[in-house]
């Protein structure tokens, strides 16, 4: 009989006996494998934390008690224990989200996945129950895979260790890897503390050596595992931060469920915060994650559950390994270029850079302010850092961009990956604000690269600044075909194509120039000529886009980040400062939180697409600037795919 089907909540975890929840967890492994397997997903971190996740909600009593999984990628066991058990949805639109969300559940508080935030919250909250008298409420926060690398958690630690009287658990989650082994010196403090000789004694042989023997091998590591428990409970060293006067428990075994049931009992009878220090392994129970040294299987996309092997036949290549690439040609030449990033070395492809270069590649943890100002050090002292992260975590150095870079004058360089709408990950995944916030930054430049050959051209353009920030950004996935340009202005714009009648004047940012390409050829079916340009650096807007758009009777600028404030914004403005009254169309997103789905799916509701554009677009021209353009209604006769 499955006990996993007859979960719909945590109370119904109360009756079960230690043999029904050995099975329990049993079956939420393997339907974590065989679920994200087909979905994709954060598979290694869930993998995790099975025990330790069953044990919070066994020990504490959610939503009366505030549960909040830091970065929020390993809580897909807290939905398989409040209800949600079904993950075949998972990260599709109208399906599961990836990370708690408040709409599907009471249970889910935090949404934003962004690390390091939950012990602020975990704080604030506590303070909101003490002070309107909710006493009888806990609050837990499950922290862990680098999050405590983050400068947040630790200025949460100082004010939660000011105030004893509130009833907060803190778990800190210690795998020793956040997307990849965790860096720096707290990193190497939790290794003292996870490897200190009664705790060396259990785990002084090698898993990996074992799970290697095959069936003999992995028996052998149990029973010698096994009998090495007692010893785990018996080392307590003074705490994780003894200097911060926070009680400790631990090191717990976090995949011993008995071991976890009874630390976190213990915490709960303090009624004060206290830390409970849970040792893990991240994708444990899955062989193939667990002998995965890249990244043990933290975020996959469609694998085989049994070999783990990816399903994913595409040799295309992506903007991240064009990027990869470039930048470690360029710090061949050029022995003054770094790589800096935070925590995600391989997914923003500085992993060769660093394979080749160890001395020149920085990861600093999740910590992007720490980051930026470093960067911003190191241009001072005379090297030229690259500094790697996803667009979304760039919001979070925005007063480093500004105030340490930008009024410096600090040559630094920012490549964004997955700029744009990225897809399943979510609301706070989309890299959507990047342009409508970096661009207000004095000095600034921002490239947009169409394709693998513009992206290495402008790399090299911008680490060829030395006295201001500049910014490369380019979209999720594999970079497509080339886009040649017919040619190219003496200030470095690109005209994709052009019509003998220049009626609309299209301005395409990045990876929109497919879209626009395709918008002109729909146009031209309409009687409108369309000339389509890639203007490379958007950010300053080069004066030939100006001459250009004088020249046209209408301009639509695309761009995939939020309409409110960016490229197009920035090209009205010096339209109007150049006394150009050319009429203007601003297509980009809606300044709105963008659901969880594919990028191809979100697109298309919000208007991004080809079809939607141009029809616009002759709405807009037929009978007024552009009278020899067709009627609206044969725009239904086109069927030019997208």
């Amino acid at each position: 009989m499955s006990v996993l089907g007859d979960i719909k909540g945590p109370r119904d975890l109360d009756s079960l006996s230690p043999l029904q929840l050995k099975q329990l967890c049993d079956e939420i492994r393997a339907s974590l494998v065989t679920s994200v397997a087909k979905t994709g997903g954060h598979l290694g971190p869930n993998l995790g934390v099975v025990e330790t996740t069953v044990a919070i909600h066994r020990v504490f009593d959610s939503p009366t008690d505030a549960v909040i999984f830091d970065t929020g990628h390993q809580s897909y066991v807290h939905k398989m224990l409040t209800g949600r058990s079904d993950l075949s949805s998972l990260r599709q639109k109208d399906g599961l989200a990836g990370y708690p969300q408040r709409s599907e559940s009471v249970h889910d508080i935090v949404e934003s996945s962004h690390a390091s935030s939950s012990l602020s919250w975990a704080d604030g909250i506590a303070k909101a129950f003490k002070l309107t008298g909710q006493k009888d409420r806990y609050v837990v926060a499950v922290i862990g895979d680098g999050a405590l690398t983050g400068g947040m958690a630790w200025e949460a630690l100082n004010n939660i260790s000011d105030d004893n009287d509130r009833k907060l658990v803190i778990v800190v989650n210690d795998n020793g890897r956040s997307y990849a082994p965790t860096i720096g010196g707290l990193a190497r403090y939790l290794n003292d503390v996870r490897t200190a000789k009664n705790y060396r004694r259990l785990y002084k042989l090698s898993k990996k050596v074992f799970y290697k023997m095959g069936l003999l091998g992995r028996l052998f590591y149990s029973a010698a595992r096994g009998a090495g428990k007692g010893l785990l409970s018996t080392f307590a060293p003074q705490g994780m931060f003894p200097n911060l006067d926070i009680k400790y428990i631990g090191p717990v075994d976090g995949h011993d469920l008995a071991a976890m049931e009874q630390a976190l009992r213990q915490a709960k009878k303090y009624g004060s915060p206290v830390i409970v220090h849970a040792i893990t392994q991240k994708g444990h129970g899955f062989d193939p994650a667990m002998l995965n040294e890249d990244d043990q299987f933290h975020a996959v996309g469609q694998i085989d559950p049994k070999t783990g092997e990816s399903l994913d036949e595409s040799t295309a290549q992506t903007w991240t390994a064009a990027f990869g690439d470039e930048i470690l040609k360029i710090a061949k030449t050029r022995n003054d270029v770094v790589g800096i990033t935070g925590a995600m070395l391989i997914p923003v492809g500085l992993d060769k850079f660093a394979k080749e270069f160890p001395d020149r590649v920085f990861d600093v943890g999740i910590a992007e302010q720490h980051a930026v100002t470093s960067a911003a050090g190191m241009a001072f002292g005379g090297l030229h850092p690259v500094v790697a992260v996803y667009a979304t975590f760039m919001n979070r150095a925005f007063d480093q961009v500004l105030m340490d870079v930008a009024l410096h004058k600090a040559g630094v360089t920012f490549v964004l990956d997955r700029a744009g709408v990225t897809g399943p990950d979510g609301a706070s995944h989309h890299g959507m604000w990047d342009l409508s916030v970096l661009q207000v930054v004095p000095g600034i430049q921002i490239a947009a690269p169409r394709d693998a050959d513009t992206l290495r051209e402008e790399l090299n353009e911008a680490v060829a600044v030395h006295d201001a920030p500049t910014v490369l950004r380019f979209s999720k996935g594999s970079v497509g075909t080339a886009i040649k340009a017919i040619k190219r202005t003496a200030d470095g714009v690109d005209v994709l194509s052009e019509a003998p009648s220049k009626d609309v004047l299209i301005l395409c940012v990045g990876s929109m120039a497919t879209v626009g390409l395709n918008v002109a050829e729909l146009l031209a079916a309409q009687g409108i000529g369309a000339t389509v340009i890639d203007p490379r650096w958007v950010v300053p807007v080069a004066k030939s886009v100006i001459e250009m758009a004088a020249q046209h009777r209408l301009v639509v600028t695309i761009e995939d980040g939020i309409k409110v404030g960016g490229i197009g914004t920035r090209v009205r403005q010096d339209m109007r400062a150049a006394q150009v009254d050319t009429a203007l169309t601003e297509v980009g997103l809606p300044d709105e939180f963008l659901e969880h789905a594919t990028r191809n799916q979100i697109m298309e509701r919000v208007g991004l697409t080809a079809q939607s554009i141009s029809r616009d677009i002759v709405a807009q021209v037929v009978g007024s600037r552009i009278p020899h353009a067709k009627p609206l209604a044969e725009m239904d006769e086109v069927k030019k795919p997208l």
